[in-house]
């Protein structure tokens, strides 16, 4: 006999609840609908999300997709119990990427797994979802809840999400103008953003706080919540920039890798970024994970951000104009570097100066 004291197994009895699944969609349509946008006004539940490219207003549009997760972030989310921004860190991962190829993010699917569904849990999450499609202008058209008991442990769940956008045809970027001279400017970071966390989770264990602890680097905060941090969202300020000054040549997301993996990503094969490292403001976190882990500042540089989310290329004398119009967005910005040339078998990163850990 079953749990629920008929015949015959039942699917909760496998551990799935529909009922759950049901009142997590209910909880979080307000959120939603918050996110509508011209070309997406729809309802959830549909077997597909839907968007009409024509009523975002675009002429001859080319789409930029993209997918990521959060990574080990969450176990830190899930640790001090706290799933209202990990949302956020999801969404910013995707279209963050999506807006340095120059386009504008359009709508969002995400993908949520747990061993077992809560849907309090559920709701919190996709709350943060919303919260970052409101802040990148994109609208949240669908997702995927998928409760697998046996798949996870207790409390655990995994994130994935999937952004499109447009560019129209000629405004994709790198453009193909890049040269030496050229201005890279540094786009400030919130913190760790959402790489590095396995290291983050390991340098933590090795200190011997908990996630209740005052965070050493953040006054004020638990280490938790100061570490859960979301990700920023560069792409109102990015777009802004790109329409009015016609003048940014490329844009690098500065995630796993750092600077020696993702900016030479944007850079024709014969150019280089020369990176004054004195120039990097960096963050109190990072000069902790630091010295708390023992970490060199090169391993400092290919894994974590440092402090610069976000690069921008421009021509020396549209570097101003860039600068005010981020900077008017709210944008904290650094001239970062130059472009330089590049031999045959040269690394696509060098820099100059010391990172001030």
């Amino acid at each position: 006999m079953s749990q629920s004291g008929r015949n015959g197994l039942t699917y909760s009895d496998a551990g799935v609840d529909i009922d759950a699944g049901n009142l997590l969609v209910e909880k979080i349509k307000p959120a939603v609908r918050s996110t509508r946008r011209p070309g997406a006004d729809g309802e959830i539940g549909g077997f597909g999300g839907l968007f009409d490219l024509k009523a975002a207003g675009f002429t001859d549009p080319v789409l930029v997709a993209a997918n990521d997760g959060v990574g080990t972030k969450l176990k830190i989310a899930i640790d001090a119990d706290y799933h209202e921004t990990v949302g956020i860190d999801l969404v910013a991962m995707c279209v963050n990427d999506l807006v340095v190829q120059g386009a504008e993010p359009l709508f969002f699917l995400d993908y949520f797994a747990t061993g077992k569904l809560d849907p309090d849990q559920g709701a919190a999450i996709v709350g943060g979802i919303a919260a970052g499609c409101r802040e990148a202008g994109c609208a949240l058209i669908g997702g995927e809840t998928a409760e697998m008991p046996g798949m996870y442990s207790s409390g655990d769940y995994d994130l994935a999400g999937f952004a499109v956008g447009a560019a129209e045809r000629g405004q994709l970027l790198p453009a193909g103008d890049i040269a030496e001279g050229d201005i890279i400017l540094g786009l400030a970071s919130s913190g760790v953003h959402s790489n590095g966390f396995s290291l983050v989770r390991k340098i933590v264990e090795l200190s011997g706080l908990g996630w209740e602890a005052p965070a050493p680097f953040a006054e004020g905060a638990a280490l938790g919540e100061a570490l859960l941090t979301p990700t920023r969202i560069y792409v109102k300020p990015l777009l802004k920039a790109i329409r009015e000054t016609s003048a940014v040549k490329a844009l690098a997301h500065i995630t796993g890798g750092g600077f020696p993996e993702n900016i030479p990503r944007v850079l024709p094969k014969h150019l280089a970024a020369e990176i004054d490292l004195a120039a990097v403001k960096v963050p109190p976190v990072f000069s902790w994970l630091a010295k708390t882990g023992g970490v060199e500042a090169k391993e400092m540089l290919r894994t974590f951000n440092c402090g610069v989310g976000m690069i921008a290329v421009v021509s020396a004398e549209n570097a101003v104009a860039v600068t005010a119009v981020l900077e008017s967005e709210g944008e904290k910005i650094i001239t970062l570097g130059r472009i330089i040339a590049r031999a045959e078998g040269a690394p696509g990163t060098v820099y100059k100066g010391t990172l001030a850990l």
